[in-house]
């Protein structure tokens, strides 16, 4: 399956705009990283230690234009500076360590909330009108409305602090080193829980809402209609024909959501201290650290555009026709 060049260059074209605004922002903010370190050092900050931290940190007297091609450059080589908070790690090392975690759980919400979202949706098409439709639709409408904190602070009072069924806090058990074991494999799994039970509620709201909605408009379609007279079974007429065909505006609406569900992984790890992105950056934003911020930014755009033309690609996969189209 072949990519138009024109939509490579679309995506091509917005990450150089982030690359652009991610630069600008921080150097229009007021005060900077290096104020905060300055006053820190108090009677400390001679001359030569407080130019020794502008060198260090990039804060020099340059023209706009010839910091920008230092900070392509730092691109180019994946030096994207050294974090403020975490001094003397790099910002690569800091987000290396946090974006693992982050893409661990934000994957399994998304694979656990996509199969029973979808599923739900399909059902409730092929019985729309029904009692199972009444309950679900209204109920899944609800589970967008809810804010994430507001399940992460319940589910964390409920699970973690009145029964005590999960932990509350970290991305495994602190006592433990990590292994190719199960103990802490089991301890990984047991954290996320809650961080997948947050986040899950918005996701599966809205790929059941989606599926509903595409799964009403293909029920009708000739090829439905063929394989209700091929005589096949229900479920077979209902995922192998409707529901892959109803799959396209889910997989649209998947790459749409991506900025909802980074905003929802923020306040999610922040309420668990689950050691992501999300806490990462905040932590980061507390302590001015700007290099971090401005390389998480990045990161997520990049992330974000990736994920759309991942789905690009899975388009061709769902539906031929559109393969067809393409090439």
């Amino acid at each position: 399956m072949r990519l138009p060049l024109h939509r490579l260059a679309i995506y091509g074209v917005a990450f150089l705009f982030a690359i652009v605004v991610n630069f600008l922002v921080p150097r229009l903010m007021p005060g900077s990283p290096v104020d905060g370190m300055i006053a820190q050092l108090g009677p400390r900050a001679t001359p030569a230690a407080i130019e020794a931290i502008k060198a260090r940190f990039g804060a020099v007297q340059q023209p706009l234009w010839e910091q920008f091609l230092d900070y392509l450059k730092g691109l180019a080589s994946l030096d994207l500076g050294v974090s403020v908070k975490y001094y003397p790690q790099t910002v690569v090392e800091v987000l290396g360590r946090s974006a693992g975690w982050t893409a661990f759980f934000v994957i399994t919400a998304i694979i656990f909330s996509l199969c029973i979202g979808t599923t739900l949706g399909a059902l409730a098409a092929w019985r729309r009108g029904g009692r199972f439709d009444s309950i679900v639709s209204p109920l899944s409408i609800m589970m967008i409305a809810v804010p994430p904190v507001v399940i992460a602070l319940a589910t964390l009072f409920t699970f973690g602090v009145a029964l005590r069924w999960l932990p509350v806090g970290y991305a495994y058990n602190p006592n433990l080193d990590p292994g190719l074991n199960f103990t802490f494999f089991g301890s990984v799994f047991l954290h996320a829980i809650m961080p997948v039970l947050t986040l899950s509620p918005y996701l599966i709201g809205e790929f059941q809402t989606t599926m509903r909605t595409s799964m009403i408009s293909v029920l009708g379609e000739d090829y439905v209609t063929m394989g209700r007279a091929k005589g096949l079974s229900e479920t077979a007429v209902m995922f192998g024909y409707a529901a892959r065909n109803a799959m396209l505006p889910v997989l649209t609406n998947l790459a749409l959501m991506l900025g909802a569900v980074f905003g929802g992984s923020i306040v999610t790890e922040i309420v668990f201290n689950y050691p992501g992105l999300g806490l990462t950056l905040y932590t980061a934003s507390v302590a001015r650290d700007y290099p971090v911020i401005q390389g998480q930014l990045l990161l997520m755009t990049l992330a974000t555009l990736g994920a759309n033309l991942l789905v690009d690609l899975i388009y061709g996969v769902v539906d031929p026709r559109i393969g067809e189209a393409r090439t």
